[in-house]
Order: structure tokens, then sequence, then C-alpha cells
């Protein structure tokens, strides 16, 4: 697991340091949407040749881990 998170960068002058696959220009939450709206791993790699099925893997990898947090407060602005 930690394999494929370290897939997963965060550079501030990449996608506005948004989490990225591997530096590229490919944000985790692109993916994310991708599979949401019910594209297959294959069909994102056919639309985007420089990501690989453990890029995907390490994207769903990364937002499992986001999810287990202890708690989550309400941020009022």
């Amino acid at each position: 697991m930690d394999n494929l998170l370290s897939r997963i960068t965060i550079n501030s002058n990449v996608c506005h340091g948004k989490p990225t696959i591997r530096d590229m220009r490919y944000p985790v939450e692109m993916i994310l949407d991708l599979l949401s709206s019910g594209m297959t791993f294959q069909e994102i790699i056919n639309d985007f040749p420089a990501i690989e099925p453990d890029d995907i893997k390490a994207c769903l990898t990364y937002a499992s881990k986001l999810t287990k947090v202890k708690s989550i407060h309400k941020v009022v602005a």
C-alpha cells in the first residue's frame, strides 16, 4: 500500500499543490471524478496513456486514507 501511495505527489509547482499522479498534471480528484462517472481503468488509460493501472489504484488508496480521520470539524469563514 505504501508503494502505491508513493505515486501520489504534492508539489506546490504542479496543479497549485493539489495531490497529483507522479508529479504529472493529473490531479487525484480528476481520476476519482472519472471513476465515479463510470469510466473503467482501461478507458482512463486509453484517454491518458501516461497513466498506469497502479496510478489509478494509488488514487483510490489515497482517497481511502483521507476518509479514515477521527473527526471532521466545520470551519466557519
